[in-house]
């Protein structure tokens, strides 16, 4: 691999986020923080802890990974996409490029956005209840796998993409629901049992569970199904991009 295409690439992306610093790291860690205070005050009154749990800080990890999908996802469609909209994308396709870096360029700097926020709201959750991480490498694997394999979702949106319509129609119509029914605030243990049983087909829960587990020991799932649900995810993504570029599918504009 020729790491100064990547590199190009990369830093390319990353100043596009420097110039554009209140849209893609303040704005989003206000919305999550704005979550925080509302599901906090709201809910918070009327349940004081779960498994232990103190519910404000319970609903750290669901925040930070409905902030890391939709992120994730967002950032890495724009930043194909709008070379397809500009016609910059021959450019690349024309340079001497794999598409293996390619899509190292590109996937690596909307996930490394999503990392740096999940990070920054991590940070900031401290100033609202006390945080506790029992698993700090299983915390940042989760948080790495997680941002590496929506950010391939994303550049396959990107792609599939015909207007800008389309690049909101995933993280708004599909993720975000799938986020919130997928226990970031609540525990699914809490349901009805055949609404537990409903909820289980979500995939999104065994991200959530994996996560929330790896900062305090509890989850709704085991481990081992959360790990498998997310490498899941990451194969599928990896060989749909695979055959795009074997195909040429929607490349160019």
């Amino acid at each position: 691999m020729n790491l100064y295409p990547v590199r190009a690439i990369y830093m390319a992306e990353m100043a596009r986020t420097r110039r554009t610093l209140l849209q893609s790291i303040v704005s989003p860690v206000i919305s999550t923080s704005l979550y925080f205070v509302v599901f906090g005050a709201a809910i918070g009154s009327r349940i004081s802890e779960i498994d232990g749990v103190s519910y404000g800080a319970f609903i750290v990890p669901g925040l930070i990974m409905l902030m890391l999908l939709t992120q994730s996802v967002s950032n890495a469609s724009f930043g194909i996409f709008f070379p397809k909209f500009s016609g910059s994308i021959y450019e690349i396709l024309s340079a001497p490029i794999s598409y293996l870096e390619i899509v190292v360029g590109y996937v690596g700097a909307a996930a490394s956005k999503s990392i740096l926020l999940g990070l920054i709201i991590l940070l900031t959750s401290n100033f609202f209840v006390p945080l506790e991480i029992a698993h700090p490498i299983w915390m940042l694997t989760f948080l790495v796998l997680t941002a590496v394999t929506f950010s391939l979702l994303g550049f396959i949106i990107g792609i599939w993409a015909d207007g800008f319509d389309k690049l909101q129609l995933v993280p708004l119509l599909v993720i975000t629901p799938l986020t919130f029914l997928g226990g970031s605030f609540y525990s699914i243990d809490m349901l009805p049992p055949f609404w537990q049983t409903v909820t289980l087909a979500n995939p999104v829960v065994y991200l959530v569970s994996g996560f929330r587990w790896s900062f305090y020991g509890i989850s709704d799932v085991s481990l081992a199904a959360s790990v498998a649900m997310i490498l899941l995810f990451l194969t599928a993504s990896l060989a749909t991009i695979a055959w795009i570029f074997r195909t040429g599918y929607r490349l160019k504009p």
